[in-house]
């Protein structure tokens, strides 16, 4: 929304200058993006005469004039037809930057002969998009004038308007504010009738659903064309381009009161009669702009834009012909059958309300932006139907005569907002500001509310104290206020942001053991971990496709979303694995299929809040170049080491792990992964290679390897005095290796036989590992041989003999335990 600081006066009595005006919309709650100030991009160009004008001795169609300046005068080298003595233009000097050209100007000779400067157009200031030659200015201007005075500029103020304030639409709704926020006294804003000298011609009528009110009068023996200079120069100023005296006073009412409008050519109406219904189009707008072929009651419009749009059902017509011919699509843009033009002698003014989702629909369907469908679909104020059509009276006889007649009005506007109770010292009790209840009171009447007693208190009686309940009514243009916090928020404003105490927070002692809980300080940890092991860190989305989240177990209809930000996004992710192999497909088709991703972030297993876990995932995919080398690539055992890594790091109870084979997730390859748990309903983790039916469906090669790793399953540890670790002490004696070879059943685990020997001795054994396994002659059918390595590290003294063989008999006994038999 734009408007000027002389537009503004029109409607608040105030010596406040334009950077004031801002800091005071600032604090209102008004967003000013910039400030629009010609004076700076004209600040080098002053008024000068031409003294003389003389032909240039090396070119036809150039002259040498003899210019006064500001800076004296000067000799100027000008090319425009309609350089010549006596007149007086807009110079500008050497260094200048010229914004209609893009620049700056040097002193350099012109065939021959230095030029000082240069004599200006319109076009050149960006004062006009065209121009035939230089500038033409009333004599009476003094040279040194700056251009800026000389062609009455001033800065545009341009600011955001909120979806609910509608009323800052209109330049009389800012000044409202500015009035409520003591700026400057707000004008009278009401509109004298203007009495109609004969009955309507033309009558209206609507269906109540697509336009509940709709209001018009005619006027007669207008004459139309181009506006004057104020009223072009203040559309200009805002962007807009005039057309002719009728458009330009409907553009002018639908910046300065927020109430779009429009004409007719009352000689191009079909019949007496204008309605305004629904549309008789097909259900599906046909692509494009371009009419699809008709079938029966197929309805089109060509608009103003000189476009045609299919009509459909849900879209608001207006239409005559007795309700047959579309002549506008209600409160976004009329037809070019009725559009005014020069020839224009009798023109019916329309003044509707229409209701702002169907027209806010219709914008999106149709990609039509217009100022009145903006306005429309952020609802317009109700009770300017009949006074905004008055203003259009009113400008539109005295700009191009003619006589009105009796406005005509069809519907009833809807209901206006009902009272709210209100306490005046809610205001400090909600935002804790100090404020009179009288001066609370009063910034509401200021912004246009009713302030009355309550019921069983008479007006006469009525006294405001702090302790009494009122009566508070939003005017019509207030449709978004539904309580007494939104009251307060509207005094909260006008009184200043900056009036709000500012009070500290109690200090609160800093925890002990720090501000993390245990598992956000996990997740920090586990970041770090895996960033340094080379995995990648993915921020996804907490929304993947119902088709998707299928696969990996989800997709309960209670997990789909109503309201969708696209429609692959549907339904609540289950599980981080199919967004990250998403993305490791997405990179690979690009060129990068080596891909080391990881994600921490919330999975959903249901609609209460216990069906919410936090989970760390992350996917490898090897796809190494190719060598003579053959390097190795990463498998199902890497990502297993750098999940027992992170689970280490994390201060998970690895060593009491167990490794559940074939009891993985259905997404998983069912030969190729394995759980991680403490006991059958304690699964900390999953791990291994991800199904190809999966990874079919997601349209991703394979193989790709991952993990999951479940934050709320790993036990929190037991609090400690302090975090410091254990003193280092190591041994002084070496350490010694045996070897042992165990038969066991094929299906047998290898991890459950390593940790039965590591748990033999925990005083002595410090690490036990599989460094063969072996199937064939001399082992029995159906059994392998796991052959591991016990390291052993003394402690006091050199184990003897002795010592050793009962080590070794703990070891064994242990493996026996587990399944094992020491192999002979």
């Amino acid at each position: 929304m734009k408007f000027t600081l002389s537009w503004l006066k029109d409607h608040l009595e105030t010596t406040a200058t334009v950077p004031e005006i801002v800091a005071a919309m600032t604090m209102a709650g008004l967003e000013v993006e910039h400030v629009i100030d010609p004076a700076t991009k004209l600040k080098p160009f002053t008024v000068c005469k031409i003294v003389e004008a003389a032909r240039h001795p090396n070119a036809d169609r150039l002259q040498v004039c003899q210019v006064d300046t500001v800076d004296g005068r000067k000799e100027i080298v000008c090319g425009a037809p309609n350089a010549r003595a006596g007149l007086t233009t807009i110079y500008a000097p050497i260094g200048a930057y010229v914004p209609g050209l893009g620049v700056t100007l040097v002193e350099k000779p012109v065939r021959g002969v230095v030029s000082n400067g240069m004599l200006c157009s319109a076009a050149e200031l960006e004062y006009a998009t065209e121009s035939d030659g230089i500038m033409e200015l009333p004599d009476s201007l003094a040279v040194g004038t700056p251009a800026v005075d000389a062609l009455g500029l001033e800065a545009v103020i341009d600011f955001e308007v909120t979806p609910n304030r509608p009323d800052w639409l209109g330049v009389a709704g800012i000044a409202r504010d500015l009035a409520a926020a003591g700026v400057g006294k707000l004008k009278d804003l009401s509109i004298a009738p203007v009495a109609g000298t004969f009955p309507c011609p033309i009558t209206v009528k609507v269906d109540g659903e697509a336009c509940p009110v709709f209001a018009g009068r005619l006027i007669k023996g207008v004459k139309n064309g181009p506006s004057p200079k104020w009223l072009q120069d203040r559309l200009t100023a805002i962007g807009l381009r005039p057309i002719n005296a009728l458009v330009d006073v409907t553009n002018l009412i639908s910046y300065d009161r927020a109430r779009p409008l429009h004409v007719y050519d009352a000689a191009k109406l079909v019949g007496a009669t204008i309605e305004a219904r629904l549309g008789r189009g097909k259900a599906e707008i046909t692509p494009g702009d371009q009419p699809s072929p008709a079938e029966h009651h197929d309805e089109q419009l060509i608009a103003l834009d000189g476009k045609t749009y299919d009509v459909t059902p849900e879209m608001c017509v207006i239409a005559d012909a007795q309700g047959n011919r579309p002549i506008g699509l209600g409160g976004v843009m009329g037809g070019e059958s009725t559009g005014c033009s020069d020839e224009t002698v009798d023109v019916f003014i329309e003044s509707a309300w229409f209701e702002p989702i169907r027209i806010a629909q219709t914008g999106r369907a149709t990609g039509i932006n217009s100022d009145a469908q903006y306005r429309f679909a952020r609802t317009v104020d109700t009770g300017s139907v009949v006074p905004g059509l008055e203003l259009a009276t009113k400008l539109i006889v005295e700009l191009c005569g003619g006589q009105p007649s009796e406005i005509v009005v069809a519907g009833e506007a809807p209901a206006a907002p009902g009272p709210i109770l209100f306490d005046p010292a809610y205001v400090g009790q909600l935002s804790g500001l100090e404020i009179e209840p009288e001066r609370s009171l009063q910034i509401l009447r200021d912004l246009g509310f009713t302030v009355e007693p309550p019921k069983d208190v008479s007006a006469a009686d009525f006294v405001t104290h702090a302790e009494s309940l009122v009566r508070v009514t939003p005017p019509t243009f207030r449709r978004d206020l539904e309580g007494k916090a939104d009251l307060v928020e509207e005094v909260a404003r006008i009184a200043g942001y900056g009036a709000l105490p500012s009070t500290p927070l109690p200090e609160v002692p800093r925890a002990v053991g720090g501000v993390l809980t245990a598992k956000q300080a996990r997740a920090r940890a586990a970041r770090r971990a895996l960033a340094a092991a080379g995995y990648a860190e993915a921020v996804t989305f907490s929304f993947t496709s119902r088709e998707t989240a299928e696969l990996f177990g989800g997709g309960a209809a209670e997990l789909v979303l109503a309201n969708p930000i696209a429609s692959e996004l549907d339904c609540m992710r289950p599980s981080l694995l199919p967004n990250l192999i998403e993305a490791a497909g997405r990179n690979a088709r690009q060129g990068f299929p080596d891909a080391a991703l990881f994600e921490i972030g919330p999975t959903f297993h249901g609609d209460k809040p216990n069906d919410q876990r936090t989970v760390v995932s992350a996917i490898l995919v090897p796809k190494a170049p190719r060598g003579w080398d053959k390097a190795a690539q990463g498998d199902v055992f890497t990502v297993k080491a750098d999940l027992l890594a992170l689970l280490e790091e994390l201060g998970a109870p690895v060593a009491s792990l167990q490794t559940a084979q074939g009891s993985a997730s259905s997404w998983w390859h069912p030969g190729r992964s394995a759980r991680l748990q403490l006991g059958p309903k304690a699964v900390m983790a999953e791990f291994g290679e991800i199904h190809p039916a999966v990874l079919k469906a997601l349209d991703v090669a394979g193989p790709v390897y991952g993990f999951e790793i479940t934050l709320e399953a790993i036990p929190e540890p037991k609090k400690k005095s302090v975090k410091t670790r254990p003193a280092f002490s190591p041994s002084a004696l070496m350490p010694l290796t045996r070897d042992f070879a165990f038969l066991v059943e094929k299906t047998k685990a290898a991890g459950d036989l390593v940790k039965a020997a590591a748990g033999a001795d925990k005083a002595l054994i410090t690490a036990a590992r599989v460094f063969d396994v072996y199937e064939g002659p001399g082992v029995p059918e159906g059994f392998k041989s796991i052959a591991i390595e016990v390291v052993v590290q003394p402690r006091d003294a050199t184990l003897t003999d002795a010592e050793i063989e009962a080590l070794s008999a703990k070891v064994v006994a242990a493996a026996e335990k587990a399944g094992g038999k020491l192999r002979s």
